[in-house]
């Protein structure tokens, strides 16, 4: 799938952090002219050398991980739930936000020997945090606003993205334990570093001499 004579082709994540991974693009001094006005275009140039790919998140680790695509910007959380077969090489630094475990204000979780039951969008996610801890919990998968969960009684608590905590609060509930810290990440198809390394490593140094401290 991996192609050396095409530009070096880059899959973002639709969103912010398309945005902000544009503004840096911009920052290292590439046009991204045609990106800031792509209209329905999901493929895009950015300068001479580079085309971008604008796709949801999980679609972004998909392209990278099958050669289609040679690098890729997409957050820590998706690369946790979903894994996969590529190099995770910078931390970028922006989309900051975490996983955390919540529930309604004022109880105690831990308390009590019952079998947890954990709604969320992340099973893997949520799986694995409670295994490092030796529990025991039933995870029931959710699309749409997790916080219902625990007001209906579905659940007892949820795992979670978390960055203000607003919707939280509003709700009558409350962080109980920080799960993981989340930021966007480039990733790299494993082939793609073999076959273009120069290139991709020179780009690598570009992002990492102009990311924000």
């Amino acid at each position: 799938m991996n192609n050396g004579n095409r530009k070096l082709r880059i899959a973002l994540t639709k969103g912010r952090l398309e945005k902000d991974t544009v503004g840096l693009l911009e920052k290292i001094g590439y046009d991204c002219t045609a990106v800031r006005e792509k209209g329905r275009r999901l493929i895009l140039p950015v300068g001479d050398s580079i085309e971008v790919v604008l796709a949801k998140a999980a679609d972004v680790i998909t392209y990278v991980e099958h050669g289609v695509c040679d690098m890729g910007v997409v957050g820590k959380d998706t690369i946790m739930e979903m894994s996969g077969k590529f190099f995770e090489v910078v931390d970028l630094g922006f989309g900051r936000c975490k996983f955390a475990l919540a529930g309604k204000k004022g109880e105690d979780f831990y308390q009590g020997y019952n079998v947890k039951t954990i709604a969320t969008k992340y099973p893997n996610v949520s799986r694995s945090f409670f295994e490092k801890k030796g529990m025991d919990v039933e995870i029931v998968k959710i699309e749409g606003s997790v916080e219902l969960a625990p007001l209906l009684n579905l659940a007892d608590a949820i795992v979670d993205i978390v960055e203000t905590g607003t919707t939280l609060r509003e709700n009558g509930l409350e962080v109980y334990e920080d799960v993981a810290p989340i930021s966007a990440r480039l990733i790299v198809n494993t082939v793609s570093l073999k076959i273009r390394q120069q290139e991709i490593e020179d780009l690598i140094k570009k992002i990492e001499d102009n990311l924000d401290e």
